[in-house]
């Protein structure tokens, strides 16, 4: 058995035949794990300010003197802008 026959699939792409924003971020995972860093960027490039958010999350529970919401937004606002962009540049509307 391999690793993606435990990956989810895609309900967009399943029904609709269209990729989402976030459509790679799995395998991407995968890829950083396996330490095969260029190639999950290319997959997925916010996999890594993905991670950060993440990070960031769980340093905003175990650190509960700090707040980190700042932080989360701002990480979720370029993680967004970079989903965006890349999958335009994956699928142009031309």
């Amino acid at each position: 058995m391999k690793i993606e026959d435990f990956m989810l699939t895609c309900p967009s792409k399943k029904f609709l035949g269209i990729e989402c924003f976030g459509c790679g971020t799995q395998r991407a995972l995968v890829m950083v794990f396996e330490g095969r860093f260029g190639e999950a960027f290319h997959m997925f490039p916010a996999i890594y300010t993905l991670l950060l958010f993440f990070a960031a999350v769980v340093l905003n529970f175990v650190d509960t003197k700090r707040n980190y919401g700042n932080v989360l937004v701002i990480l979720a606002g370029i993680n967004a802008v970079i989903m965006v962009v890349s999958y335009f540049y994956k699928h142009p509307l031309i």
